[in-house]
């Protein structure tokens, strides 16, 4: 395009408006994703795109399986020391899940701390079958719960999220729910950031990514399955301001992380630029937009692209920038984001290791507290299974069959450890304390958390072990 010369010559202001102008009428990509941002305390609204567009939930449907769960516990219908069975029917869910077998008891507590943060799908079937009597009676309370919170259109078929016809939500809707379980339950948020778990030998960091990495990050929930895309609800609290984040349609489990991040970044700047931005009203006056939810079914899985297991996979995605607009981002964000302050770069907020913290200890049977619990827990290690790792690139031939009864051999001559000391339990509604000291305490931990890493891509043909409600049933 040719400018004429005397605009050529003048301040720098005029280029100013001059990408802006190309970035109004510059042909944009098309591209499946929901972004929205609002403020926590007063529903405000401060960045919207595709808001109000029907989209699949995949995982963080297990928000309104906590929300309606923990209404009941505070109601007094149930407590949080409710002994709830593994049935089958929740046991035949898809991974990811804890795997238990059918029969095992586990407490509304601990159920809902596996199920928000390793999203375990069993325990969300548990939880709805404890508290609904069935997945369809509960599914009916959650659409009650939608209704009542003005969440219009959202629609539940099942407790956690597993593709389903009617099973819908939108950005707006699921940010109601997320100022719903701040202002209505403030006394259990505490489940909706647990950095991570161990349940036995096995350690779960939460898959969303910003809990430890992000400053300030406090909540929700992450989800995909292949139809919807990588999703996140995501929360920070800054100087006393908390904001809320929803991601859907992300292409990554990286990208929505820098979505969310991105968006909370430009949230607590818009102090200093809140005369440049429109008035977007609040979030329960967005207009919803009556069509189908957008199936990104082929975009996320299909062709070249490998099916994702589940949220546990690493991904990362080529040439992500952490101050690049996205394609969906309006020109007057693009304009302003050049104002701003510089976005946070994914190589920092992600490749770093998440804040030192203490996995909260989960585990099977009722409420224990001191020996009881330290025999509870070491009852469940003898039932997890060790993870596996990488396949040695050397050794490429099985194991022998008849090491694996001498090892075990081997350790139980070894002498016993030292008694533990009795471990201090708190329901999640107790923030933790500095000076706590593990739950369970050996000569040596059970298990020492490891980096993030990459996932071992499976070979063509192999079926995957491992799943969230995101990932499609196994056939």
């Amino acid at each position: 395009m040719h400018f004429p010369q005397p605009l050529r010559r003048k301040s720098p202001l005029n280029w100013i408006v001059v990408v802006a102008v190309l970035a109004i009428v510059a042909p944009r990509v098309a591209h499946a994703e929901a972004l929205l941002l609002v403020e926590a305390d007063t529903g405000k609204v401060l960045q919207a795109e595709n808001a109000t567009i029907p989209w699949y939930p995949a995982s963080v449907t297990k928000l309104m399986t906590a929300y309606v769960t923990l209404k009941a516990v505070k109601d007094g219908r149930i407590t949080l020391d409710t002994v709830l069975t593994v049935s089958p029917v929740a046991a035949s869910q898809s991974p990811s899940k804890m795997g238990f077998r059918v029969g095992t008891q586990v407490t509304v507590d601990n159920a809902l701390k596996m199920m928000l943060v390793k999203s375990a799908n069993d325990m969300a079937v548990v939880l709805a079958e404890g508290v609904g009597g069935s997945i369809d009676g509960f599914s009916a309370q959650m659409n009650e719960a939608a209704q009542r919170l003005g969440m219009t259109q959202t629609s539940y078929v099942n407790p956690n999220g597993l593709p389903a016809d009617g099973q819908i939500t939108s950005a707006r809707d699921l940010a109601i729910l997320a100022r719903a379980i701040i202002h209505d339950l403030p006394e259990y948020e505490y489940f909706v950031h647990i950095p991570s778990i161990r349940f036995g030998r096995r350690v779960t960091q939460n898959f969303n990514r910003l809990i430890g990495r992000y400053p300030g990050a406090d909540g929700f929930k992450t989800g995909f399955i292949c139809a919807s895309g990588y999703n996140l609800v995501a929360s920070a609290t800054r100087n006393g301001r908390r904001l809320i984040a929803v991601v859907l349609g992300a292409s990554s489990g990286t990208m929505r992380a820098v979505r969310a991040a991105q968006l909370l970044e430009r949230g607590f700047a818009t102090n200093t630029l809140s005369w440049l931005r429109p008035s977007l009203g609040t979030v329960d006056n967005l207009v919803p937009i009556d069509a189908s939810p957008p199936n990104l079914r082929d975009e996320m899985c299909g062709g070249k692209h490998r099916r994702p297991a589940s949220d546990e996979d690493e991904d990362t995605v080529a040439n992500i920038t952490g101050g690049a607009p996205s394609a969906s981002e309006t020109p007057f964000t693009f304009f302003t984001a050049a104002l701003q302050p510089p976005m946070v770069k994914p190589s920092e907020l992600l490749n770093a290791a998440p804040a030192a913290s203490e996995p909260v200890v989960v585990y099977t049977g009722p409420t224990r507290t001191g020996a009881a619990l330290v025999a509870a827990v070491a009852a469940d290690e003898k039932q997890t299974p060790r993870q596996r790792g990488r396949k040695s690139r050397v050794a490429a031939k099985k194991p022998d069959a008849a090491a694996e009864p001498k090892a075990r051999a081997a350790a139980d001559a070894k002498p016993e450890a030292k008694p533990a000391k009795p471990a201090v339990v708190r329901h999640a509604s107790a923030a933790p304390k500095a000076t706590d000291k593990p739950a369970v305490s050996a000569d040596k931990p059970a298990v020492t958390p490891a980096k993030p890493r990459a996932a071992a891509k499976p070979k063509p043909g192999s079926k995957s072990t491992t799943g969230d409600a995101g990932s499609a049933p196994r056939t």
